[in-house]
């Protein structure tokens, strides 16, 4: 009633909504803050001496800069990060994250999700209160907030330079899960921090089951419910609204229930992504929301860095420069023991075929970062808590280094050990893939032309000649590329074997949405086709 009494004269005369100076202030802000961000992300596609740094730590550099001059943008709140920021991100890294790679590597994304952040809170807390003298309270709370990963620029810079794509899964499945572990861990220790708690093992991991299990169980029933809905019908803006609403709906309901959001909406971005986008939309409706959710996180993340770099307080990061460094040395220490322990005991598990090997495992350990996630956690501590702002200080000093040093120095790590992809033989091939299906179908139309006789026989016959000349350079081409590279042969089987399986699963869906089928059969190919369609060779 009184939200009715607030609208109702701005609905009555909505030009008092413009005199509202609080409103004209933030549309002000958000578009100076938007402006900013996306001229910086542009210059570093324009500028080829900015090409070599990711954009988001371009942003980053530009956020300090602006926080020198002492230019605030916005006050990055915790539930400005938690509430919109958060989910649409999480969301996109599920919907992108392919379900059958994941499992191929869940043995080293669970231990590294859920024992590596037990390694890194135990070490920050142990080491802070050992050498830096901090309190319980500030080595809990620092120690939950870091355990949060968030390396989006090192997962940007895998993609685009085609590092082996087991590295990339195991960092992204990790930065996955790691947060939505990270956030109960430190909803788990605060009350210890706060004295109004006391720490006790068995209850500790029930409430965290407790956590993670309603988490799940909305994710998932969000996830399929919206996979079947959207079999009934083929209405591509409508099912692209869907997964925005269920981005933030998963997350604000699972919050509400006492489960975690975050994992909560990496379930359902994980089940759409894989089962949903795959019976219940076409290849067009894919393709638009694939592409949505690929602006929405750059979007985002070009806001993101940029604040958090805006935020900085130089003054406070100095007073607590030697905690700082401590917190690094601890971190790094702590990474080590998490990557390089764990991912022994990973491949014992798993055997030679999915090895992670000590090259692969160095870059994980380097491109552990931290973020937004750990900025958020530091700010959402309470303010009857004496030592809030060091706490803050010791996270955002940290959170500084990984980003600036680790992230600018990941790169040249992976030149020194070999591990640079090859992306550009990926981009030339499938650049000359949608060569020869223009060429092909130019042909048929030329083709058709010809047959009916719709302009002089002679013309369309020089014409064909000229493009047939042009279709078999191109072939010879592709088949140049893929004898002489079997990482490109290997490439362009699998994405033979995604397009035939995606083609059975649209046509299942086509008799669902005609009323022939009622439920989705159970795809026959991925059982017929082998893994590799080269190994038919």
């Amino acid at each position: 009633m009184d939200l009715f009494l607030t609208i109702e004269p701005l609905l009555e005369d909505p030009s008092l909504l413009l005199e509202d100076p609080a409103i004209e202030e933030h549309l002000r802000q958000f578009c100076l803050v938007l402006s900013v961000s996306l001229g910086v992300a542009t210059l570093s596609r324009v500028f080829s001496v900015l090409r070599n740094i990711p954009y988001t730590l371009l942003l980053l550099l530009v956020g300090l800069g602006l926080a020198v001059l002492d230019v605030r943008l916005i006050n990055l709140s915790p539930q400005l990060i938690l509430f919109i920021f958060l989910p649409p991100l999480l969301f996109e890294a599920a919907w992108n994250l392919n379900w059958k790679s994941l499992k191929q590597f869940a043995v080293p994304v669970v231990l590294y999700a859920i024992v590596g952040v037990v390694i890194c809170v135990a070490s920050l807390v142990w080491g802070l209160q050992t050498f830096a003298g901090a309190s319980l309270a500030t080595a809990l709370l620092v120690g939950a907030s870091l355990s949060a990963t968030d390396p989006v620029s090192v997962v940007a810079l895998f993609r685009e330079l085609g590092v082996d794509k087991k590295l990339t899964t195991v960092m992204e499945g990790e930065s996955l899960f790691n947060d939505g572990v990270a956030v109960v861990a430190f909803n788990l220790l605060l009350g210890i921090a706060l004295g109004l708690e006391q720490f006790d093992v068995s209850v500790t991991i029930a409430r965290f089951l407790v956590f993670a299990g309603v988490g799940i169980s909305i994710g998932g029933l969000i996830g399929f419910g919206l996979s079947f809905l959207t079999q009934r019908f083929d209405i591509p803006l409508v099912e692209q609204s869907l997964t925005l609403v269920s981005a933030y709906g998963t997350y604000l309901v699972a919050e509400e229930l006492g489960g975690s959001g975050v994992i909560a909406v990496v379930t359902t971005g994980l089940i759409l992504g894989n089962f949903g986008s795959r019976i219940g939309m076409n290849p067009r409706t894919r393709l638009v929301v694939s592409e949505f959710w690929e602006f929405l996180s750059f979007f985002i993340n070009s806001i993101v860095f940029l604040l958090i770099g805006d935020q900085a307080n130089f003054a406070e990061l100095v007073n607590e420069l030697d905690k700082i460094a401590i917190a690094i040395v601890l971190m790094i220490m702590a990474r080590a023991i998490s990557i390089y322990g764990l991912g022994y005991i990973s491949n014992v598990v798993t055997g030679p075929e999915m090895d992670l090997p000590l090259k692969g495992q160095t870059v994980l350990w380097w491109g552990g970062l931290r973020g937004s996630v750990s900025v958020a956690l530091a700010l959402s501590v309470p303010a009857v808590l004496g030592d809030r702002q060091e706490i803050i200080s010791i996270v955002f000093g940290v959170m500084l280094f990984t980003l600036l040093v680790q992230g600018l120095t990941t790169k040249p790590l992976l030149e020194y050990l070999g591990l640079l992809g090859d992306q550009p033989l990926r981009v030339e091939y499938s650049q000359m893939t949608a060569h020869r299906v223009a060429l092909t179908r130019v042909m048929q139309r030329l083709d058709e032309m010809q047959a009916n006789e719709e302009f002089d026989p002679e013309f369309v016959g020089y014409q064909m000649a000229l493009v047939q000349g042009e279709l078999n350079e191109v072939k010879q081409k592709l088949a140049t590329l893929e004898q002489q590279n079997d990482s490109i042969r290997e490439y362009a089987s699998n994405q033979m074997r995604e397009e035939l399986l995606a083609i059975e699963s649209d046509t299942y869906a086509e008799f669902i949405r005609a009323g022939q089928l009622k439920n989705t059969l159970t795809p026959l190919m991925e059982e017929v086709l082998p893994d590799r369609l080269g190994e038919v060779h």
